[in-house]
Parts: C-alpha cells; sequence; structure tokens
C-alpha cells in the first residue's frame, strides 16, 4: 500500500468515526428534547390539575368522590413525574393528570359550575365509550349500578378507558369495581358475566358479548378463563403507581413520542 493510499484510508476512516460520533450525539440531543418537551408539557397539567384540586371541594357525596379521586390523579401524576427520565415516563404522568382533570370536570358539571373546556382523549377512552342508560345488574354476589349520571346511587366517577385488556365505559357508578384491576392488571373471578349482563347490547359502549366469546376485548388478548391480560394495564394508574414506569408502549399510538403541547386547555376558572 503506498504512503498516499494509506492517507487516504486513515483519513477516510477517521471521517467515518467522526461521522458516527455526531450522529449519535445529534439522537442524543433530540431525545433531550423531546423529554424536556414532554415532561414540561406533563408539569403543565399537573400543575393545573393541582390548583384545581386546592381549590375545589365537592358539595355531595358525588362530587365529594370525584373530587377525592381528583386529588388521588394528582398524587400518582407527581409521583410519576418525579420519577420520570423517558418521554413515555413523562407522557404516563400526563395521562394521570389529565385523567384527574377528568374528575374535575365531572364534579364541576354535576355542581352546576361550568366543567371547563374539552380535554384531549385519556388512552383506551375512545374505544371504551361511555355509558348511555341506566342498568343494575348482579354480580359477584353484589347490586351493581351503571348510569350516565350521577346519583345517590351511583356516586363513584370514571372517565372511561381499557383496565387490565377491558374497555370500561365512562360513567357512573353504584362502587368502583374497576378500582382492583387499575392496581393489579388482572379482573377479579365472575367479572365476565358482569360485564355480559352490564354493558352487552347499551349503545355507545366499547363492549359486546360476541367480541368477549371471540377474545377480543378491545386491546388486551384473553388469557384464562376470565380473559385476564395483565401486560396492558390501561388508563396509567398501574404504571404511575408502580413509581413511573414507562408503561410498556402504552402511549405509542395515542402520542407518537412528542409528548405534544396542552397550552390551548388552559382552565380559566376564579375561585
Amino acid at each position: 500500500m503506498g504512503p498516499l493510499l494509506l492517507i487516504l484510508v486513515v483519513v477516510g476512516g477517521a471521517a467515518a468515526v467522526l461521522s458516527s460520533r455526531s450522529g449519535k450525539k445529534q439522537k442524543e440531543v433530540r431525545e433531550s428534547q423531546r423529554f424536556d418537551d414532554a415532561y414540561a408539557d406533563a408539569k403543565r397539567w399537573i400543575e393545573r390539575l393541582g390548583g384545581q384540586v386546592m381549590n375545589l371541594s365537592g358539595t355531595d357525596t358525588a362530587s365529594q368522590q370525584a373530587m377525592a379521586d381528583a386529588s388521588e390523579r394528582f398524587t400518582a401524576a407527581n409521583s410519576a413525574i418525579s420519577q420520570a427520565s423517558t418521554v413515555k415516563q413523562a407522557q404516563l404522568a400526563r395521562e394521570s393528570a389529565l385523567e384527574g382533570l377528568y374528575y374535575v370536570a365531572a364534579a364541576r358539571d354535576i355542581m352546576g359550575m361550568n366543567p371547563g373546556p374539552e380535554l384531549p382523549p385519556l388512552e383506551g377512552q375512545r374505544q371504551a365509550g361511555k355509558v348511555t342508560e341506566t342498568r343494575t345488574v348482579e354480580a359477584n354476589g353484589e347490586t351493581l349500578t351503571a348510569s350516565p349520571s350521577a346519583s345517590a346511587q351511583t356516586p363513584n366517577y370514571y372517565p372511561g378507558g381499557v383496565v387490565a385488556g377491558r374497555p370500561v365505559p365512562a360513567g357512573w357508578y353504584s362502587r368502583p369495581w374497576w378500582a382492583d384491576a387499575l392496581t393489579t392488571g388482572v379482573w377479579m373471578m365472575g367479572y365476565s358475566m358482569m360485564f355480559n349482563a352490564m354493558f352487552t347490547g347499551m349503545a355507545g359502549v366499547g363492549y359486546s358479548a360476541a367480541a368477549a366469546e371471540n377474545g377480543d376485548w378491545g386491546g388486551g388478548d384473553m388469557g384464562g378463563a376470565e380473559g385476564v391480560d395483565g401486560g396492558d394495564m390501561g388508563a396509567a394508574d398501574a404504571g404511575a403507581d408502580a413509581g413511573g414506569d414507562d408503561g410498556g408502549g402504552l402511549f405509542d399510538g395515542l402520542f407518537g413520542g412528542d409528548g405534544g403541547d396542552g397550552g390551548m386547555f388552559d382552565f380559566d376558572f376564579d375561585f
């Protein structure tokens, strides 16, 4: 190999190394910027939720319960964002804050107050749909009631979403029967019958008995007799309560990794 050719090889190799390092550095900068944007966006929603939680109190059982749930979401969102180190973890915190704001909006509505501007949809919310009629069923030895509106019999609100692989429609319920599944990712035995009785044939909900029999629960896999898939926690609760888990790709479809800007949804309420 001649001296000139050797010089060209060395120069070319050095250029390749520098180019590779530059590309890696640019990627790191982009990822850092995406995280900063997602983090800032989550913080904005968390701060708005905090303002509502600190300044608004319920006036009846339903609104008080909704505000208690909003406060719990505020705590979960703060915990998640304090431990976030990835874009998805920041988006998970954002989701918890948004869910809390849905509870606030529900509380304001039933107290005769302006619920505020429309909020961005939650993960799985469109898929789950909403309760459109009042139904009472017997399940697991208990009487459960679902209704599109708050009442003394249905003081527990849920904003809608996919919980442990099953769509839980937005609505008011006699008790928060989804709470355990949100925490553990597993539905208790006997809930298949309850899902069938409560939601089959109801207009506006993301559930059908036919889909259940075919193993399609609107985003989760059937696993065992009860169709449990612990991998899809839905609604962001499990990840937030676990200390900011990245959610296993939960937000890929909704957010596309960009975090977004929620500035247009500012709450502007006087207290």
